[in-house]
């Protein structure tokens, strides 16, 4: 069986910028207050545009880099819990608009570790033969689905999507993503949710902040060990952008202090299943990180949900 590497990223943000001061003008907030509280200082509001077509700009982008056209992709996999549409799904509308024929075509749903559980699955698509090629996207419009009178809400979320092409090894050659990590924790699946016909993301955000800093550094480091890397060895960790005191709390227990720990959030706020490719694309582009180097994925949110792997920086 061949393993899988990343080969390219990609990533698209929507023009707007919203700023803690602009939400100042909509609710009982300032902007010091929501630095402290959860470090965002901007995020991007998407316009008309979608999902699919955030994803496809992403994935347009990835694919550029990556040297591979069109016809080389047999998979598409898209990350996401915020599309509107229920069918066609959104990676087949990526593929349309990225004229690519008669690919394997699914979303998956885990809301905000959407890309790490993507791209598990891709890689073990391309383990088992079924793929050579794929697209692994996470991309959410959350501007959609959120109460711009609830402060304790809007402030956190914004919207975007990354992209990552994915590769089979040579036969000789290392896997560039390790095994992955993942799991839920069923009974408290109400933590995070969006609900109903018509709905608005609600969250208990002191469970969820809670939960991630005491339950997820354990699993992170279980990812680590399975990929048979150090935390030493990290050069990069990209948590889900979710707050910026939660990726401290876990770097802090992760004990990696000369590891680059991504904070897309500060610029982008919270954009889901988008948070890793969106902060994984940002540094390879700044060439912040070796290529080859092991970077630490690792999501969590929804359901509650959590997956993460040690993959090679492309």
């Amino acid at each position: 069986m061949s393993s899988s590497k990343i080969i390219a990223m990609g990533h698209y943000q929507p023009s707007r910028v919203v700023t803690n001061d602009d939400l100042a003008q909509l609710v009982d907030t300032n902007d010091e207050w929501i630095r402290d509280r959860v470090g965002i200082v901007t995020r991007r509001i998407a316009g008309d545009e979608t999902v699919a077509d955030m994803a496809a700009a992403a994935a347009g982008k990835a694919l550029a880099n990556s040297g591979l056209t069109a016809a080389d992709i047999d998979l598409v996999v898209v990350a996401t819990c915020t599309s509107i549409d229920r069918s066609p799904n959104v990676a087949c509308r990526v593929a349309a608009k990225l004229g690519i024929n008669a690919p394997g075509a699914f979303d998956v749903n885990t809301a905000c570790s959407g890309f790490a559980y993507a791209l598990g699955t891709a890689d073990h698509a391309v383990r088992a033969g079924a793929s050579r090629n794929a697209i692994v996207i996470g991309a959410e419009k959350l501007s959609d689905f959120t109460d711009w009178t609830d402060r304790s809400t809007c402030i956190i979320f914004g919207d975007g999507a990354g992209a990552a092409v994915i590769t089979a090894t040579a036969e000789d050659e290392p896997a560039g993503i390790g095994p992955v990590v993942w799991g839920s924790v069923p009974e408290k699946s109400d933590a995070v949710r969006i609900e109903g016909w018509r709905p608005y993301v609600a969250q208990e955000g002191q469970m969820v902040f809670r939960w991630a800093t005491t339950a997820l550094a354990p699993l992170a480091l279980q990812a680590c060990e399975k990929a048979g890397v150090t935390p030493a060895e990290l050069a990069a960790f990209v948590p889900h952008q979710a707050n910026a005191r939660i990726i401290d709390g876990i770097a802090r227990r992760l004990n990696i202090p000369d590891a680059i720990i991504a904070k897309d959030i500060v610029e982008s706020g919270n954009t889901s299943a988008a948070s890793i490719p969106l902060a994984l694309s940002k540094l390879v582009e700044r060439r912040e990180v070796p290529a080859g180097a092991p970077v630490l994925l690792f999501g969590f949110g929804g359901g509650l949900t959590y997956a993460g792997q040690v993959v090679r920086c492309p």
